[in-house]
C-alpha cells in the first residue's frame, strides 16, 4: 500500500499518514472515540476537539505501553517509568493555541516544549503554520499544565521537517526547560521512548513505545515510533528515559496500529539556534516559504536525476519507475473487468511531501496502464484506448492556492517509441516561480496495444520541471520480439 505524508487535520484529504495536530473547529457534539482511526477524506468522522473548555490541570490518562504490556512486576514497573517521565517532563509541557483574533475562538491545537529559559517553545510547523502565513488573522498562545496562558510569537520555521520555534511573551519566571539527547548517544533498536503531548484536547498525557530505526524512503530523515500517537500530540516532545529529547512528534499512519513517526531532536536543535537571535515573524511569510520550498524541490530534482530510473516491463514496452531507494512501486495484474483486455496498473510515489500551510506540496507520483487486447481488433482497441487516455483528469481549473493549468500536447520520439504527450503546469498564486506539473503520455506504436503514464510533479520550479519531463519521456522504451 502507498506511503504519503499527512496534512493536518483541519483539512480533508485523502492520505494513509495523518498529521497529528487536531482539528479544533466546534462541532455540535465530540468525537466518537474511534474518530481518529477513519480515513482523513470523511470529515464527518475525522477528528475533532469539542470546542467545550477543558480543564487542562486535570489528572493525566493511564499511560499506556505500546503493543502487548507483560503481566505482574513488569507491567507495573512499565508504568512507574511512564509516570515518572510523566513528573519531569509536565512542567516543561504546553499546548498550542491559534485563535481567531475577530472572534478569539479555536482554529488549531497542538502540542510543544520549552527549550530555553527565556521561553522559546519548539513545535510543528503545521501547528504554527497559521501564525506565519495568516498573522493578521490568526494570534498564537501557549497553555501550561496548570492553566496559565500567554501570548506566543513565531520567531523561525522549518518547512521542509516540519519543525517552528515560538516564544512565550511576558514570562517574568525563568521557563523550565528540556534538554535534547546528544547526537552522539546513538539510539538503540528497541530503545523505549516516551511520547508526551495533548490528545484531543482532553489533557497532557504520556504513551509509551519503542525505537525502530528511520523510516525507510523517507525523503527527509524520520524515526519510526512504534507506539500511539493522537491528533492534539504535534509538536509534543518524544524522549528516552532520562527524559531528554529526541524526537518531536509529528504523525502517524491511519492504515496501522502504532505506527507513528517522529522528526529527529537535531533538526529542532538546529532551528533553535537559527530562532535564538531572530526578530518576531509580523508578516505573512510566503517568500520564506518560497525559499525553502524552492531549496525542496532543488533536492529533489538532484536526487531523481542522479537516480537512474528503473525500466518495468509490460510485455514489449519499458517503462520508467524511481529507483527503489526514492519510491515504493504497486501494481495489480488483469482486471476482470475488462473480458477481452489484458490490462496492468503500476502506482509509484515518492515519501518528499511537505507541508505549505493547509496544503501539502512537494509530491512525486507516477502510474502506469498497460493494455494488451489482441482479440478486440485495432478500431475497438483504439476507441477504448483514447477513451482512457482522454479520462484522465488534468488540473486545468484553478483553486485558491494555484491557477488553471496550462497544458502543450505534442506527438514526440524520443527514441524506440514514438509517444503522444500531454504537459500542463499550474502556478502557485503566492509562492512565485513554483508549479504543479503534470506529464500524461501514452504510445501511438500498435494496433492493438498500447501503455499510458502518468507522473504528477508538486512544487516544481519551471525549469526543473521541464528537466524532468524530458528524463521521465527519454525513458519509455520498445523492445521488438528478436
Amino acid at each position: 500500500m502507498p506511503f504519503s505524508l499527512l496534512r493536518p487535520l483541519r483539512l480533508a484529504t485523502s492520505s494513509l499518514v495523518l498529521l497529528v495536530c487536531a482539528l479544533a473547529q466546534a462541532q455540535n457534539a465530540p468525537p466518537p472515540p474511534a474518530a481518529s482511526n477513519a480515513p482523513s477524506n470523511a470529515p464527518a468522522a475525522r477528528p475533532a476537539a469539542s470546542g467545550e473548555p477543558v480543564d487542562n490541570g486535570a489528572p493525566p490518562p493511564q499511560a499506556t505501553a505500546a503493543g502487548a504490556a507483560p503481566a505482574g512486576a513488569d507491567t507495573a514497573l512499565l508504568s512507574r517509568d511512564a509516570r515518572r517521565i510523566y513528573e519531569l517532563s509536565r512542567d516543561k509541557l504546553v499546548q498550542i493555541r491559534t485563535l481567531l483574533r475577530n472572534a478569539d475562538t479555536q482554529a488549531s491545537i497542538g502540542s510543544g516544549f520549552f527549550v530555553s529559559a527565556d521561553g522559546l517553545i519548539v513545535t510543528n510547523f503545521h501547528v504554527a503554520s497559521q501564525l506565519a502565513l495568516e498573522p493578521e488573522r490568526y494570534r498564537g498562545v501557549y497553555v501550561t499544565m496548570e492553566g496559565q496562558e500567554g501570548e506566543v510569537e513565531l520567531l523561525a520555521f522549518d518547512v521542509q521537517h516540519d519543525l517552528a520555534v515560538l516564544r512565550a511573551k511576558g514570562r517574568t519566571a525563568a521557563a523550565p526547560v528540556l534538554s535534547f539527547r546528544p547526537a552522539a548517544d546513538a539510539l538503540a533498536q528497541g530503545e523505549r521512548i516516551y511520547s508526551l503531548g495533548n490528545p484531543l484536547d482532553i489533557g497532557f498525557a504520556v504513551t509509551e513505545g519503542t525505537y525502530n530505526g528511520l523510516v525507510r524512503r523517507s525523503f527527509y530523515p524520520r524515526i519510526f515510533f512504534g507506539g500511539t500517537l493522537n491528533p492534539g500530540m504535534s509538536g509534543g516532545p518524544a524522549v528516552d528515559d532520562a527524559g531528554r529529547v529526541l524526537g518531536v512528534n509529528v504523525a502517524k499512519r491511519m492504515d496501522g496500529e502504532q505506527v507513528s513517526f517522529l522528526i529527529p531532536a537535531e533538526f529542532a536543535q538546529s532551528l533553535v539556534l537559527r530562532a535564538a537571535n531572530a526578530q518576531p515573524i509580523t508578516q505573512a511569510a510566503h517568500d520564506e516559504m518560497t525559499r525553502q520550498l524552492m531549496e525542496h524541490q532543488q533536492r529533489l530534482t538532484d536526487r531523481f536525476l542522479k537516480a537512474p530510473l528503473r525500466e518495468q516491463r509490460h510485455g514489449n514496452y519499458r517503462v520508467p519507475v524511481p529507483d527503489d531507494a526514492l519510491a515504493r512501486c504497486w501494481g495489480s495484474g488483469r482486471d476482470p473487468s475488462f473480458p477481452g483486455l489484458n490490462l496492468e496498473r503500476t502506482q509509484c510515489r515518492a515519501d518528499s511531501d511537505v507541508v505549505a500551510g493547509d496544503f501539502n506540496t512537494g509530491a512525486v507520483r507516477l502510474s502506469y496502464e498497460a493494455y494488451n487486447a489482441p482479440t478486440l481488433g485495432a478500431l475497438r482497441f483504439a476507441r477504448m484506448y483514447s477513451q482512457s487516455f482522454a479520462n484522465e483528469n488534468l488540473p486545468t481549473r484553478g483553486n485558491r492556492h494555484q491557477t488553471g493549468a496550462e497544458c502543450t500536447e505534442r506527438f514526440v520520439d524520443p527514441g524506440s517509441l514514438p509517444l503522444r504527450a500531454v504537459v500542463c503546469m499550474a502556478a502557485y498564486r503566492k509562492l512565485t516561480g513554483l508549479y504543479n506539473m503534470t506529464v500524461l503520455v501514452t504510445s501511438v506504436n500498435q494496433p492493438t496495444q498500447g501503455v499510458l503514464g502518468r507522473m504528477d510533479v508538486q512544487g516544481i520550479a519551471f525549469d526543473n520541471g521541464m528537466k524532468l519531463a524530458s528524463h521521465y519521456l527519454k525513458a519509455f522504451r520498445w523492445e521488438a520480439a528478436p
